[in-house]
């Protein structure tokens, strides 16, 4: 490996036009190494189209990307080798048991023999699937196929991972040990490079970057892009009739943005903006349309909240 560098991924006006289509616009990228990086964006936003491009999976249109300091064009071999891949849809093959996916794609990265009994006997520990050595793919639960998964793209012991939207379509319960997982793997050394659209997922990350039609919108820390991109505060309000209240508050045509949050709604202040002047506005216009107003108090922005502001 190249020493040398302490990037994991560095991209420099990394583009891919499909026809007219610009899927990634000019997108700069520098991880660390060590890190777990959080690419955020909505479907279609150029997520996966990035993560293929440095993978090596497709050539970029413009600009240049490195992989643990190996060219994803000229030396794509040496990034293979280094590198493991869990795609959205698993990768696995239903009709063969456990084991035999194991067996299979440690024989594609060329782990035979004792390293690959330590290796599977760590995996199915680590997946919750001793004793289902023998059980078929397609019998598992969703959890444990996301397990599996996990366990044939780190059978290698990889020194980087790339996890393309890894926890779609599984049950909260099942996410959140599968981000253990990666935090215990973190802990080891692995770096990780995830895609994902759930903003709570991207508290775990240590950095991340949204993107948006193809562009990086913002970057940093989860803490960081909180305290510089937000640019107003945050009131959430608990009120009867949301739906009603949403159309009164907007009416007003004085906030950043108000979106619905499960029952109660969230309204940004615009920038430099009296939140304290704001909150008893809110009050007034709701009680005004007789709307019964349970509290209206300043918190801190999610993580959606500050996508939400910059993307518009």
């Amino acid at each position: 490996m190249n020493d040398a560098t302490t990037l994991a991924v560095e991209t420099k006006d990394l583009t891919k036009k499909f026809g007219d289509f610009m899927a990634v616009d000019r997108v700069n990228l520098a991880n660390p190494r060590g890190e777990i990086f959080g690419f955020l964006g909505p479907n279609g936003a150029g997520k996966t189209t990035t993560m293929r491009m440095l993978l090596g999976l497709i050539r970029p249109t413009g600009g240049s990307a490195s992989v643990l300091g190996f060219d994803t064009v000229g030396q794509i071999g040496e990034i293979r080798q280094r590198i493991g891949y869990m795609s959205q849809k698993f990768s696995l093959y239903n009709d063969m048991t456990v084991e035999e996916n194991l067996n299979f794609f440690g024989g594609i990265y060329g782990v035979s023999g004792k390293r690959l009994r330590q290796r599977k006997e760590y995996i199915l520990h680590m997946a919750g699937l001793e004793g289902r050595e023998r059980e078929l793919t397609k019998n598992l639960s969703g959890g444990w196929k996301q397990r599996l998964a996990l366990g044939t793209a780190i059978i290698h012991s990889p020194d980087m991972l790339f996890l393309d939207e890894p926890t779609a379509g599984v049950d909260p319960i099942s996410r959140r040990v599968f981000w253990d997982l990666l935090y215990e793997l973190a802990e080891s050394g692995t770096t990780h490079f995830v895609t994902t659209h759930y903003m709570d997922e991207a508290e775990h990350c240590q950095r991340l970057a949204f993107i948006q039609r193809g562009r990086l919108v913002a970057e940093g820390s989860p803490q960081q892009i909180k305290e510089d991109l937000m640019p107003g505060e945050v009131l959430e309000v608990d009120c009867a009739l949301p739906d009603k209240a949403i159309r009164v508050l907007r009416d007003m045509d004085i906030f950043a943005e108000i979106a619905l949050y499960g029952a109660q709604i969230h309204v940004v202040t615009t920038q430099n903006a009296d939140a304290d002047a704001q909150v008893k506005l809110i009050e007034k216009a709701l009680a005004d349309e007789r709307i019964p107003v349970r509290s209206v108090v300043r918190i801190v922005p999610s993580l959606e909240d500050v996508f939400i502001a910059n993307v518009r």
